[in-house]
């Protein structure tokens, strides 16, 4: 018997609206911190590169959150549309987290997303960029969990 696929709408081809939906949902289950959750968003066979790491499928998906979120603390996400098509989706973003020696970063990078019929991302391809800053630069407030919805996004705070 094979797996029954449940979809995952918005559903590919995107248009703006629903691209924009997509990142938001996309934003939300991050910034929960929750590896499982985060997972199903992903094929069975879901490949991704996140900066030099190679992943493949869901269990790979989990245990790298689960390393990742082990020592990225306090993490806070915010993504934005960078340009879609089709069944592709492409994204900026910046996080803020602290390391175990209470030293902040600000994350910046670009995603690349292709999702099959049932809106389930099969590929994930990272670029990720670390700067240290300071712990009074940070920008991300919102207590842990869904970034507010008045929260400003990455162009309204000049990221």
């Amino acid at each position: 018997m094979s797996e029954t696929i449940e979809p995952r709408p918005p559903l590919p081809p995107f248009d703006l609206d629903s691209a924009v939906k997509k990142i938001r949902l996309a934003e939300d289950a991050w910034n929960s911190r929750d590896p499982e959750r985060v997972s199903l968003a992903y094929s069975p066979d879901s490949v991704w590169r996140n900066r030099a790491e190679f992943v493949e499928g869901r269990e790979q998906i989990v245990e790298f959150l689960r390393r990742k979120w082990a020592r990225e603390l306090d993490y806070r996400l915010i993504k934005e549309l960078w340009a879609y098509r089709d069944n592709r989706i492409a994204v900026r973003f910046a996080y803020e987290w602290h390391d175990d020696s209470g030293h902040w970063f600000r994350s910046y990078g670009n995603e690349n997303w292709e999702f099959d019929e049932h809106g389930l991302m099969r590929h994930r391809v990272a670029s990720i960029n670390d700067l240290p800053i300071a712990e009074n630069e940070r920008k991300y407030h919102w207590p842990l969990g869904r970034r507010p919805d008045d929260h400003p996004g990455l162009s309204d705070l000049e990221l």
